[in-house]
């Protein structure tokens, strides 16, 4: 049966497929360089499996930490828009990250070419991640002083805790602009949603305007379903919201923007959404997937 030349990276599946899993299991036996808080951030990034941005690491304790490394893949292409908008408030703009966690997040959109603080005042609200400290030096430190005093343009306010809004002090200090990244995923057993609460968007209505929106759609069993020693998952919606205050002007809307280098986690995303298609491709065929 011929397929469509868009799956030829298929053709390499054996060679990814250990490439991939000598990976993985480097990272759950700690010898990964993400472990290693001595390399550059650029390094410790390099080779970052995907498996270890959707799932914490077998040897986590939940009740003391949060994700191991991010409750989320970020994509590339998303954080060049995201900087795209915040460049246009200022020369240099101020960007906090409300919720920083270990950094990792807060550094990904500075190295598209600003300056990232991590705000210390809330970080009480969240557990630490399993590697608390995975940042960039050059594009990311940590502040102690809050919003009053840093003053900033625009706030990154990802995977924000369970029933918070923190739009409420966002918009008493009229920040410029706020980047939401979260899910309106909620627990099954618990009821409650996995981050914020509806209140933190109806919250800008009257004062800011949705200038650019977009979902990370991750199918159920992502990996699983091509690799079947891997661990089933659910299906998650990512949504990811630029407001902008009214004082704010017209902004230019992010369009044609040049392609850059995707991260290495992208690779294997690619990989896992190319097997799904073909399978699905097959299946419609008639033949067994």
């Amino acid at each position: 049966m011929n397929m469509p030349n868009k799956f030829e990276p298929l053709r390499n599946m054996e060679t990814f497929t250990e490439d991939m899993f000598n990976r993985i299991i480097a990272f759950q036996e700690k010898t990964h360089y993400a472990w290693n808080t001595n390399l550059s951030f650029a390094a410790r990034i390099k080779d970052l499996p995907l498996h270890n941005l959707i799932f914490s690491n077998p040897d986590r304790d939940p009740a003391q930490y949060s994700a191991t490394v991010a409750p989320f893949y970020p994509l590339r292409e998303e954080m060049q828009k995201i900087a795209f908008y915040v460049r246009q408030l200022a020369d240099q703009p101020r960007v906090a990250d409300l919720f920083p966690g270990n950094g990792f997040i807060g550094s990904l959109l500075g190295r598209e070419g600003m300056t990232v603080l991590g705000l210390r005042q809330f970080a009480g609200q969240n557990k630490p991640n399993q590697i608390e400290s995975f940042f960039d030096t050059e594009h990311f430190q940590y502040s102690d002083d809050g919003l009053e005093q840093l003053s900033p343009d625009a706030v990154l306010v990802a995977w924000p805790p369970s029933g918070s809004n923190p739009s409420e002090a966002l918009v008493q200090h009229k920040t410029k602009m706020i980047i939401y990244i979260f899910t309106d995923h909620v627990d099954p057993n618990t009821g409650q949603r996995q981050t914020g609460s509806p209140e933190m968007l109806d919250t800008l209505n009257d004062e800011y305007r949705l200038i650019d929106q977009w979902d990370v759609v991750r199918p159920e069993n992502i990996l699983h379903e091509i690799w079947p020693d891997m661990t089933p998952s659910i299906a998650e919606t990512r949504h990811v919201h630029i407001y902008a205050h009214n004082t704010a002007g017209d902004l230019q809307a992010a369009q044609g923007l040049p392609p850059l280098q995707a991260y290495d986690w992208e690779k294997d995303l690619h990989m896992a959404l190319l097997a799904l298609q073909a399978k699905q491709e097959i299946a419609a065929r008639g033949f067994p997937a």
